[in-house]
């Protein structure tokens, strides 16, 4: 059997957005037309159709990786495939992935440089980068990310102002403070500081949706076929 032009039709017009990396319970849970992919599902097994927001762990990637390898010998980009499955995500079925501000893995995938105020790109690779900071978005840190987006159409506009925060990330200090000369500056603990701020997760959740992707048809097993997508290759 071959799926109907009307079916396709009503695929196309039910965008699904599939968020990868989450928590159990975290922002992405419950939203109309968004599958979450926590850690029990194992979002390193992805394999379409719909546009992603992939979050891939961080600790193996971040500034403190080295400090983490030389001290507890966690070694650097050790994330059991996270990272390069999540950017194989975005690559094949378009989407947006988000990591901490200076990760390690940007170097080490070659992604384009991320830039302040637009997107960068470059002609050896089909995605756009970006860095803003959540703290446009609610969060009560600056914490600053960086964005890979891939899609049909250029990225729009995000947020990129940043505003003063209202709280260090810290684990140390009365009430988790931290001091900044001779002060204590408010801090929270890094679980709460993972969290994705709503209007942060509503704006990745908006450019995942515009990463729609041209489709074409695929045979199944019993002669049916169904949608898919073929992997954008880079421009140039």
């Amino acid at each position: 059997m071959v799926v109907g032009t009307d079916t396709i039709r009503r695929v196309r017009d039910r965008q699904v957005i599939a968020a990868l990396y989450v928590e159990r319970e975290g922002q992405y849970v419950g939203l109309d037309d968004v599958e979450p992919w926590d850690e029990d599902r194992d979002a390193r097994q992805y394999a379409g159709p719909w546009p992603v927001v992939a979050h891939p762990p961080c600790a193996r990637w971040c500034l403190l990786a080295p400090l983490n390898q030389s001290m507890h010998g966690y070694m650097i980009g050790d994330d059991g495939g996270c990272f390069a499955a999540a950017l194989d995500a975005v690559r094949t079925f378009g989407g947006v992935l988000e990591h901490p501000a200076y990760s390690l893995a940007w170097s080490a995938f070659q992604l384009p440089a991320p830039i302040r105020n637009g997107w960068q790109t470059s002609m050896d690779d089909p995605g756009w980068a970006t860095e803003v900071s959540q703290v446009a978005y609610g969060h009560p840190c600056r914490k600053r990310t960086w964005l890979y987006y891939v899609g049909d159409e250029p990225p729009g506009a995000f947020d990129w102002r940043e505003p003063a925060a209202l709280s260090v990330v810290s684990d140390w200090g009365p009430g988790n403070s931290r001091r900044r000369g001779a002060d204590w500056e408010p801090g929270i603990q890094y679980a709460e500081a993972s969290r994705t701020p709503p209007a942060f997760r509503d704006a990745l959740v908006s450019l995942a949706e515009s990463a729609r992707r041209s489709f074409h048809l695929l045979p199944l097993p019993g002669g049916a076929r169904s949608e898919a997508r073929e992997p954008l290759s880079p421009r140039g």
